[in-house]
This record gives structure tokens, C-alpha cells and sequence, in this order.
């Protein structure tokens, strides 16, 4: 049984760098990748344990995803973690998530890989719906990493992307009231600066990922990804590998997008 594990093991090993050959000598790399985070609790389910420990499990896996997109050099990531549609589920379950984010976001805040390269952190969403503990906490990592400009890694939480529009148009509606923008000199480029993902020097994905299986956007970036090449990995998320990575990025890679012309 350990020889047969050892063996694929090493199949897995070889296969993942040969992989990575293939994406590194391909064309270029996503410069923006998105992430649905999904099937945290439906993994749990199939090992009969609690919907928060897939939760758990699924945050671990974020580590390893900014490890995986330092290496290939992807310049920002969009993880889709919480939606405001979420704030449905059973009281004790998002409680767990709360927790599970703020022990995460202060490991983040200590995390030598976040300075060592310059990773600009922020979340994306309504935060006003988050506890009044984790948004101070979230204060406190973005403020920490606000003249990083080297990688950028976004966590949406309470967010939806209808309310991401709405909240711009009110944010624009509010310049026209007192006068600090006309009406006339509204544009697309001009809408986007009030999105959440202003910050970003690409806010369009490049490519944006789902896991579970599940086809679907579910809202996430709804604006964003007009033009983004979209990827549905039958894989729960807490379950993500380094190859599924490799796999999505190499389909991007043979894809030839032509932006409606």
C-alpha cells in the first residue's frame, strides 16, 4: 500500500513540473486570475465532517494558491470567499466563517511572504455587514500593505455584483448632486473608477475559475468579466491543487481571445 502511494506520488510530482514546463514556455500568463472558492461545505459533507471544516480547510488553501501564483508571477488574484446571498446560511455556520477569517487575516498580517513581495491586500464588498472585530482587522491588514504595488490579492466578502454596480452608480450619483461631476463626461472608464476593484492596475480578470463543478458566475464580477475566459474545474475547492492551477492557466493559454472583434 505505501509502495503504490509513493508510486503516485511520484507520477503526481512529475506530471505537476512537467505542467509547469508547459505553462511557463506558453504564451502569456494570466495577469489577473479569479477564484471561486466553492464547495467547501459539499467537500465536508463527503467526509461526514462539519460544514466548517471544509471552510477551514478551504482557507488553508489560499496559502497555497499565493504560493502557486507568486511562482508563475500572476500579478493579482480575486478570490470570491463570502457572497451577500451567504448571509442566508444557518447563524452557527457563519459564525465559523467569521472566525476561521479573522484567525486567517491575522496570520496574513505577519505573513513574511506579504511583504517579502509587496502584496497589496484588500477585501471587496459591503463590509458594513462583516462584524465591527473582523473589519477592524481588515483595516488593519490593508493599511499595512497599502503602498505594496507588486501583487495585489483582493478576498470579496459580503460582496454581490449587482450591489458592486449599484454601490458605483450611487457613488457617482452623489458626485453629480454636489456638483463634482457632469452628467455629460460619465463613461465606461468613469464607472469603473468607482468599482470596488479600483485599485487595481487590470481589473478585468483574465481568467476567472469556479470550482465544485457548478457553471455559473453566481454574480462574481459581474462588470469585470465581460471578456474573461472562464474555467468550471469539477474539483471542491478545499480539494484545489497545484495542477489544477497549471491545467486552467495551459487552457487559457490555447484559447485565442478576440474582445468582440
Amino acid at each position: 500500500m505505501l509502495k503504490t502511494l509513493l508510486s503516485v506520488t511520484g507520477v503526481y510530482k512529475v506530471y505537476e513540473k512537467w505542467l509547469r514546463y508547459q505553462v511557463k514556455a506558453g504564451k502569456v500568463v494570466p495577469e489577473h486570475i479569479a477564484i471561486i472558492l466553492d464547495g467547501n461545505r459539499r467537500w465536508a459533507s463527503a467526509k461526514a465532517l462539519n460544514p466548517w471544516i471544509g471552510h477551514q480547510f478551504g482557507a488553508e488553501r489560499i496559502r497555497n494558491l499565493l504560493d502557486w501564483c507568486l511562482d508563475l508571477k500572476v500579478k493579482s488574484i480575486t478570490l470570491y470567499a463570502f457572497s451577500t446571498e451567504n448571509f442566508q446560511r444557518p447563524e452557527p455556520e457563519i459564525k465559523e466563517i467569521m472566525k476561521i477569517t479573522e484567525e486567517k487575516l491575522r496570520e496574513l498580517l505577519a505573513d513574511e511572504r506579504i511583504h517579502k513581495n509587496r502584496v497589496r491586500f484588500k477585501v471587496i464588498g459591503r463590509r458594513n455587514l462583516l462584524p465591527s472585530s473582523l473589519q477592524r482587522l481588515i483595516d488593519d491588514v490593508e493599511d499595512a500593505t497599502k503602498d505594496y504595488d507588486e501583487s495585489f490579492l483582493n478576498v470579496a466578502l459580503a460582496y454581490g455584483g449587482r450591489a458592486e454596480i449599484v454601490d458605483a452608480a450611487k457613488k457617482i450619483a452623489r458626485k453629480v448632486e454636489n456638483g463634482e461631476l457632469s452628467p455629460d463626461v460619465i463613461t465606461e472608464r468613469v464607472f469603473e473608477n468607482h468599482l470596488y476593484t479600483a485599485h487595481l492596475p487590470k481589473q478585468d480578470p483574465d481568467l476567472i475559475i469556479r470550482t465544485s463543478g457548478e457553471e455559473r458566475l453566481s454574480g462574481f464580477l459581474l462588470w469585470q468579466s465581460a471578456y474573461s475566459e472562464l474555467c468550471f474545474l469539477d474539483v471542491y475547492w478545499p480539494g484545489f491543487r497545484r495542477i489544477d492551477l497549471l491545467r486552467a492557466v495551459r487552457t487559457y493559454q490555447t484559447r485565442k481571445r478576440r474582445f468582440g472583434t
